[in-house]
């Protein structure tokens, strides 16, 4: 260790109290974290990249430092799937300072990384007062059926209004319009359930119309219309 010149001539003034780090909720205990190996939880970040184009949701579940879990989600950016793919062989393993100085090639994911440490070492995680914390799989309650992100898509103009696109339900097919013109309702097919479907065996079409939902006052509605073509 070196010293300067002008610390080299303090006198010594001792250290009173040690208060140490104030502790945190982690799996249902309070611990002092003095060591990444002392950080465990299951938490989420959400990261953006530089020009804002996409964005990602990044999921992980944490035992004694060490990354046991990863769930990558992406939106908006065709290129960062690609790099939520090499971002998912990465993660498990690594510890969490290994983990947040990795370049995980999006920046996107790095950001969500940089966030998702911050919940994390403050103790602000989803299993923070959960005895044990959450099992290795966890991360995965977080899709809708089939294993699909639950996403929400919707579009709109001033000219012309709103579209719903996608909802959490699933790819919606038709929007329902009452006599003023006003969406009053949508159906939907449930793409992650009906691709499970077909996967098991059962025929493109018979799983599409045994997914078809609907919401609303779909039945009643005055006027129904592709909201991709119309």
């Amino acid at each position: 260790m070196i010293y300067s010149h002008e610390v080299e001539n303090m006198c010594i003034v001792k250290k009173g109290p040690c208060h140490g780090p104030a502790p945190i909720p982690e799996e249902g205990k309070w611990v002092k974290a003095t060591q990444i190996a002392d950080i465990s939880g299951l938490s989420h970040g959400v990261g953006w990249c530089a020009p804002q184009q996409g964005t990602c949701k990044l999921t992980l579940n944490l035992k004694e430092g060490i990354v046991e879990e990863a769930l990558v989600e992406t939106i908006g950016c065709s290129g960062m799937t690609h790099s939520a793919a090499m971002a998912a062989e990465i993660l498990p393993g690594k510890t969490l300072l290994e983990c947040l100085n990795t370049d995980l090639v999006c920046d996107a994911i790095n950001v969500a990384m940089r966030e998702i440490f911050l919940q994390l070492v403050y103790g602000r995680t989803q299993s923070a007062f959960s005895e044990d914390g959450l099992t290795i799989g966890a991360g995965l309650e977080d899709l809708g059926k089939g294993l699909r992100s639950q996403v929400g898509t919707m579009y709109s103009t001033k000219a012309k209004g709103v579209r719903y696109l996608e909802m959490a339900e699933g790819y919606v097919v038709k929007l329902a319009l009452d006599e003023d013109n006003e969406v009053c309702g949508y159906q939907f097919v449930k793409l992650g359930k009906m691709l499970e479907d077909i996967r098991h065996g059962m025929t493109p079409n018979e799983a599409y119309e045994k997914n078809i939902g609907q919401y609303g006052r779909f039945d009643n509605a005055a006027k129904y219309i592709d909201p991709r073509e119309e």
